[in-house]
């Protein structure tokens, strides 16, 4: 899953970005429209896997995983100027974005647009991401339509009158300003537009650096859309936290009554925005969580520990996390009658842990 922080120039996303990642990146303003990219990869917080690795004691504990993009070169005028090819590619290669909103003053540090309005600087990104896809909706009608005067009739050209009837929804929506992600699309018309990497079809979740004042989001933006979730947090507060060895950190918290980093909570709620899940695999090699969207059957969790398994799955050995704690171990968790066999169908449930029987 990889996650793109977006933002106009000197919205503080790179302040974000570094204490997600604990990077260093330079935060100093730098021209608008430069094309840069800075990614790192970043554990998903989970105080299951602390649990299980204290029960289990493995040699190898290893968490979920997020990718954070960094993004330059977004800014107002931006859909009309034209975007590069590589930067378009970027943008719709994102899962979802994180849009970055500034939130507080600062005389070092100059808005592009002159003052602090985070209200303004949100209108102003979605309606570039707007613009963006409704040339791009509009340049695909127009391909329809040539390919529709060619086709004969028949399943080709009731396909192509398909995908034209979807395609006109949503330039209705873009012309009315409203994201993709707010409209209706159906499983089968989804998998259709996957290839469009669609900007506003992305889940979004925007955060607000409120500087060295702890205020709510509601307080600077009133945003109300699906697949989005807004917060709030000390973006160069959280940056010196996650950049200090855990017991400075702790020490630090409890200074200023963090009872956890703000970035631990946008961390789980990126990852739980694009509609992932986590279960894990136990044992005394390794414990480790692993990946799948919500909903994923068993068969299909196998396979992402390894394509062997997907392949050759007999039955997956599944107990619930709560179960197993509650329990003290899997021995017991058996006796308790808590772990059961499941079938390739099989919906696997958040916390999940699985042992998947297997012919080689």
């Amino acid at each position: 899953m990889e996650l793109g922080i977006i933002g106009l120039p000197n919205s503080s996303k790179t302040t974000i970005f570094n204490a997600l990642t604990r990077g260093d990146q330079p935060t100093s303003a730098t021209s608008s429209g430069k094309l840069e990219f800075h990614t790192a990869v970043v554990d998903v917080p989970d105080p299951r896997v602390d649990a299980l690795s204290a029960l289990f004691k493995p040699r190898k504990t290893t968490y979920a995983k997020v990718t954070y993009t960094d993004i330059a070169g977004l800014d107002q005028g931006m859909a009309q100027k034209g975007l590069s090819g590589q930067l378009r590619h970027r943008l719709s290669q994102m899962d979802a974005f994180i849009h970055v909103l500034r939130a507080f003053e600062d005389p070092s540090v100059s808005h592009p647009l002159g003052s602090i309005n985070a209200q303004r600087d949100l209108e102003i990104l979605d309606q570039e991401m707007i613009l963006l896809d409704l040339l791009a909706v509009q340049s695909r009608l127009e391909r329809i339509a040539e390919s529709i005067k060619r086709a004969k009739k028949g399943e080709e050209r009731q396909l192509l009158e398909l995908e034209q009837a979807l395609f006109e929804r949503l330039q209705t929506a873009l012309e009315a300003e409203i994201p993709l992600r707010d409209i209706e699309i159906s499983d089968e018309e989804m998998i259709g537009l996957r290839g469009f990497g669609f900007l506003t079809l992305k889940p979004v979740l925007v955060v607000l650096n409120t500087g060295e004042e702890r205020l709510p989001p509601e307080r600077f933006v009133v945003y109300s859309h699906r697949h989005t979730v807004i917060m709030s947090l000390q973006g160069k507060l959280e940056m010196e936290i996650a950049q200090l060895d855990p017991e400075e950190a702790a020490v630090f918290m409890e200074e200023f009554d963090i009872a956890e980093p703000a970035l631990d909570r946008m961390i789980r709620t990126s990852y739980d925005l694009v509609g992932l899940q986590s279960f894990f695999t136990v044992g005394e090699d390794e414990v480790r969580a692993w990946t799948v969207r919500k909903g994923a059957a068993a068969v299909e969790a196998a396979g992402a520990i390894h394509s062997d398994l997907a392949r050759g799955f007999i039955r997956a050995e599944v107990v619930a996390y709560a179960d197993l704690m509650a329990a003290g171990s899997m021995a017991e968790a058996k006796k308790a009658a808590a772990l059961r066999l499941e079938g390739k169908e099989y919906p696997v449930k958040d916390g999940d842990i699985l042992h998947v029987r297997f012919s080689p």
